[in-house]
């Protein structure tokens, strides 16, 4: 009898202890996974987060510097090669002008979406682009920083009015230069900017426009 009671005695006390153990377990696991919940699966994610947006998506002041310039810059290239069209007597100036439309419209764009996402200003469409940033002289040569190769209004006008052998002189002549003015913008922005797409765009533009310099230059060459 004494053994059994001790047996049933030792068997209840395991049990309590099990039993003990087990709620003690449950209002740990609680406490982690509350834990988790508010602070470990809360900030992860807002780590993760931020750490995806400082990838993709950091940008200095020179990647904004960069677009709001291009963009004004490329649509004055958009205006000089649309022109080409009804006015250029070279087939080669006509297929240059439209390979320049075909690049370059759709950079307009995507620039403009990203000072749209950057929350800062996307320069105006209206008027030619020569007078989009009134007040500052957009010459070719002027040496002005951030908008090298930009015609002025009456070099632009001369363009407009022109045609056949003279057009396409003058064409090459003003596009070479502006597409000078854009490499060099372009590689300001792959030496100081830190937004992955701007450079990678940059760096296509250095590499298109710089071939195209050298194709126009020899056809001015041979006129």
């Amino acid at each position: 009898m004494r053994n059994t009671r001790t047996l049933t005695r030792r068997a209840l006390v395991g049990a309590a202890s099990v039993t003990a153990a087990l709620v003690l377990a449950a209002c740990g696991s609680g406490g982690e996974s509350t834990g988790e919940a508010g602070g470990g699966s809360g900030s992860a994610p807002a780590s993760t987060g931020a750490s995806a947006d400082a990838t993709a998506g950091a940008h200095n002041a020179q990647d904004v510097a960069f677009a709001q310039g291009m963009i004004p810059h490329h649509r004055q290239a958009l205006e000089m090669a649309r022109l080409a069209a009804g006015r250029a007597s070279s087939a080669q100036v006509k297929d240059i002008a439209a390979r320049v439309e075909k690049a370059q419209d759709p950079e307009i764009k995507t620039m403009s979406g990203w000072l749209t996402a950057w929350g800062e200003d996307v320069p105006a469409a209206s008027g030619s682009a020569a007078e989009s940033m009134p007040g500052m002289d957009h010459s070719a040569g002027s040496g002005m920083p951030g908008m090298p190769g930009m015609m002025d209004a009456s070099g632009m006008d001369a363009l407009k009015k022109a045609s056949g052998a003279e057009f396409d002189t003058m064409f090459l002549t003003m596009m070479i230069e502006h597409h000078k003015g854009a490499v060099e913008m372009a590689g300001t922005e792959k030496d100081k900017g830190a937004y992955r797409p701007a450079a990678s765009m940059a760096d296509a533009i250095v590499t298109s426009q710089t071939a195209e310099i050298t194709e126009m230059t020899k056809l001015l060459d041979k006129s």
